[in-house]
């Protein structure tokens, strides 16, 4: 063979070897090359992510100098939630940083001892930034999450701290422990959540608000992230929302029911109380509870979760099997706690588990911001910040003071009557009924033909229908069960005609309560309440167009209510009427009429025919 035809040999051999050696490795390159990229393009996620949200997160620090912790702007007109046991420690008035680099003032507006959430008001804009909100019952095991917030309060300059992790669990159940403070169907994650870190958001891997953080799991007395947190879900934040904007202490709710672990596993009635709503409903020892709100139940702590995410007051379905028959019904759930275990005149209790042994968790035992050293004697003030004297000032800003009042019951008064202002202004589009808070007479038609006539006047009620002839006197004396079976139709209809002539001024109680769904079910609505007489009433609004949809009215602790329904808005003689009215009771209707006639008199010309 030729040295020519040797080389040329070679240089075949070398290129064969070339590019067997480019198949088995350029895919390996190529593959690298790729999953670098989307390393690089998940990073950059990450980052574009926290800018985003950063701008609505909220370092807390007490106005005295005291206290302090995190929170997350919802709302562009300055509302941000955070943790109670934060608020409790900063005080009515706070200082709130945001990433900006500003030093804004805020005012408590609503707090919720119980669930461990509270409410404040950033002041001096109407443009914040603000957090979307998630939907957590979509969270899953395993999702990446952020933690955001004022750690150990180190954000001196207002930049969040940022955290990463998983979700480790969901719908968590943690109980009471010597307070009321109760964390239900909440969401564990392993991404660090800090002392300072509470009241803070907790978003998922877009950048949406799926939880509130509250609560983690330290190592015995030393303060140390152990890789367990816990955030109240945003869920449970968004039923309460309403409430809290009212300016009240808000209290969570019971079904007046305790249940326990049946034979078969099956989550059964043990006690119920004889004048809840759910025992009216038949509701008893021994049935099986099936579902509640909508959620599957299968285990006490479900029932526990999904019982602990609703305010006191709201109407929720419930499924139930009494004597192997599945029932389904919708209650009204009861409060908690007596009016006197949420009052702020006593230092309000701070989130706290039992003390563990060690390596046994151990929650929150004091205020963020308040790090004790192990003699646990010695509280610390929080730092001075820099450029920033007015953190020190103990008093409010001399401009918003006017934004702080107190009321037995209310974190802050201010807010329930700006609510009220809000609501009321949607009766403005019915007309005015100023001139006619005389005699009305209320004329219908039933389903059957047959005629039904109320009248309404400050000396007496009066209700007329086939078979039925009641009149019920309004001397000072309670509101009763008039026409007997509605369930107090006339006292609910005394309320209404006052609401419209006279707002707010001749009630004994008319306060904002906040919002709830109508009948168990859809959006919720305003709600306001009225009291007079031993009746109370609350009147349902629509948010959207400031529309009434009706009114719920009991006149007595513990009796089913008289429901009514209204639709088909229409003027009669000159103010706008519902043209259809339902009234229900007890779950039976009592009565349907479509509106005729209104005639609805001056107070002078109803004076002028009594004398």
């Amino acid at each position: 063979m030729t040295e020519r035809h040797c080389r040329s040999s070679r240089l075949q051999t070398l290129a064969c070897l070339t590019f067997l050696v480019c198949l088995v490795v350029g895919p390996s390159v190529g593959t690298a090359r790729a999953a670098s990229d989307a390393v690089l393009k998940a990073q950059q996620q990450r980052v574009a992510v926290v800018e985003q949200v950063a701008s609505t997160v909220v370092a807390i620090f007490g106005a005295s100098g005291n206290g302090g912790g995190s929170g997350v702007l919802i709302t562009p007109d300055g509302y941000a939630v955070t943790n109670f046991h934060v608020t409790s420690g900063a005080g009515d008035f706070m200082k709130c940083g945001l990433n900006d680099g500003k030093l804004y003032d805020a005012v408590i507006v609503g707090i919720d001892p119980t669930g461990d959430v509270a409410l404040i008001k950033l002041l001096g804009r109407d443009d914040f930034p603000t957090a979307e909100m998630g939907d957590s019952d979509a969270v899953q095991v395993g999702d990446w999450t952020y933690a955001m917030g004022n750690p150990f309060l180190l954000a001196t300059d207002f930049q969040p701290t940022v955290t990463f992790g998983i979700v480790s669990g969901v719908h968590r159940y943690q109980y009471p422990a010597g307070t009321i403070l109760e964390y239900t169907d909440c969401i564990q994650v392993d991404t660090s959540i800090n002392p300072g870190n509470s009241g803070g958001p907790l978003f998922d891997a877009t950048g949406r608000l799926i939880g509130i953080n509250g609560r983690g799991s330290f190592e015995k007395r030393g303060r140390v992230n152990s890789g367990a947190g816990y955030a109240i879900s945003i869920n449970q934040v968004r039923h309460f929302l309403g409430h809290l904007r009212s300016g009240r202490i808000v209290d969570h709710a019971t079904l007046g029911a305790t249940v326990g672990t049946g034979l078969n596993g099956q989550v059964v009635v043990s006690e119920i109380l004889e004048q809840s709503e759910a025992s009216r409903r038949n509701l008893q020892s021994g049935d099986e509870i099936v579902s509640f709100a909508g959620r599957p139940v299968q285990s006490v702590n479900q029932y526990k979760n999904i019982l602990g995410i609703y305010p006191s007051g709201w109407k929720v379905p419930l499924v139930f099997r009494h004597d192997g028959e599945k029932q389904e019904v919708v209650v009204r759930l009861r409060p908690l706690h007596r009016k006197s275990e949420l009052s702020p005149k006593k230092k309000p209790p701070m989130p706290q588990l039992p003390q563990p042994e060690d390596g046994e968790e151990d929650g929150e035992k004091k205020n963020d911001g308040e790090e004790k050293d192990d003699d646990g004697k010695k509280p610390k003030r929080l730092p001075q910040i820099p450029g920033h004297p007015q953190m020190q000032k103990p008093k409010p800003p001399e401009e918003y003071k006017h934004m702080l009042v107190k009321k037995d019951g209310y974190a802050n008064w201010y807010f329930n009557e700006v609510e009220q202002e809000r609501v009321l202004a949607g009766l403005g589009q019915l007309g005015s009924f100023d001139g006619v808070a005389g005699i009305w007479t209320l004329t219908g038609e039933r389903e059957d033909g047959k005629t039904v006539s109320m009248t309404l006047a400050d000396q007496g009620l009066g209700y007329e229908a086939p078979g039925t002839a009641v009149f019920q006197p309004l001397d000072g004396s309670p509101l009763r069960d008039m026409p007997e079976g509605s369930g107090g139709l006339l006292a609910g209809l005394h309320h209404f005609r006052l609401l419209l002539t006279m707002r707010s001024k001749p009630f004994t109680e008319f306060y904002y309560l906040g919002t709830e769904p109508l009948d168990g079910a859809g959006e919720p609505l305003d709600v306001l309440i009225t009291v007079l007489n031993g009746a109370t009433t609350r009147f349902y609004f629509h948010p959207g167009n400031g529309r009434l949809a009706g009114f719920d009215t009991s006149v007595g602790p513990d009796t089913d209510e008289c429901e009514v329904r209204l639709d088909k808005w229409q003027d009669f003689s000159g103010h706008q009427l519902p043209a259809s009215w339902t009234v229900r009771h007890a779950r039976e209707t009592f009565t349907r009429f479509q509106l005729k006639s209104a005639d609805l008199r001056p107070a002078t010309a109803a004076a002028g025919k009594d004398n």
